[in-house]
């Protein structure tokens, strides 16, 4: 019997007005043009065109236009998809997101980023208290949040720095949790700058301790800068945040975490 292919159903542009309108809104508020949305988003302005007019978008614009926009990733994935589960059961398929996820390897990330199943890192899941020294100023710390998520539509663990003092600085990014080792690595990559971080593997207090590797600006030029991090998983919202100096309550004991990320041999600052 000759195999019929199976129907083509068209997705009805307007049922996706809930999350085109949730977009439109939060540009709005931020007062952003849609090349500076794309550039923000690292796509091309005529994705963001695309995404306006309730064309077709691969999920991964949808989560970065959200989370640059401070939007609820799910529930706008949920109102621009609500078409693709229609339109699929009308054609006898399963809905996006269901079985269809789980049947697809939405369960363990890919090869090249450790291969790590989510309850083999579901103990990674939650909010960090980041520090680090100040570039400008190494006798401050910077300090700010880091949340750790779970990408159900491109498995893996995703990262996303927020409250830091130099907020359009904010990155995003992806885990990578190699076996063999007792390191793991936080990479953001936007237009071919790559950004990379290399901690411990979380410990029993709490802690992730290595180093950044990042880009700064000395006077006319970005230069490469490499200084201690630490990741400190709290519970709690009532860190004091910001650029931290020696007058401040906290800094003792902000201090003492990045100096024992030296002296205790989480990493190592090479000096000719």
């Amino acid at each position: 019997m000759k195999h019929q292919p199976k129907p083509i159903v068209p997705i009805p542009v307007d049922q996706r007005a809930k999350a085109i309108h949730q977009i439109r809104t939060a540009m709005i508020e931020k007062k952003l043009t849609q090349a500076q949305l794309a550039d923000a988003a690292d796509c091309h302005e005529k994705t963001v065109q695309n995404l306006l007019g309730g064309r077709t978008v691969r999920d991964q614009t949808l989560f970065d236009v959200c989370t640059y926009l401070g939007l609820d990733y799910e529930d706008v994935r949920d109102n621009w998809h609500g078409s693709v589960a229609q339109a699929g059961a009308a054609a006898g398929e399963p809905a996006v997101g269901g079985l269809e996820r789980q049947a697809t390897g939405g369960v363990a990330a890919p090869v090249y980023m450790g291969a790590y199943t989510r309850e083999a890192v579901d103990h990674y899941l939650g909010d960090y208290l980041t520090l680090r020294t100040d570039f400008a100023n190494p006798d401050a710390i910077v300090a700010y949040r880091t949340q750790i998520t779970w990408d159900a539509e491109w498995p893996s663990l995703l990262f996303q720095e927020c409250d830091r003092p130099d907020a359009p600085y904010s990155h995003r990014g992806r885990l990578y949790v190699p076996a063999s080792s007792s390191f793991i690595h936080l990479v953001s990559l936007t237009k071919g700058a790559m950004r990379m971080i290399v901690v411990s593997q979380l410990d029993r207090d709490g802690l992730m301790r290595g180093l950044i590797t990042t880009l700064n600006k000395q006077r006319a030029n970005y230069v490469p800068i490499s200084t201690a991090i630490v990741y400190a998983k709290r519970a709690t919202a009532d860190e004091a945040l910001g650029t931290i100096t020696a007058p401040h309550a906290a800094y003792a004991e902000y201090q003492a975490l990045l100096t024992g990320t030296i002296s205790e041999g989480y990493a190592r600052l090479v000096v000719p």
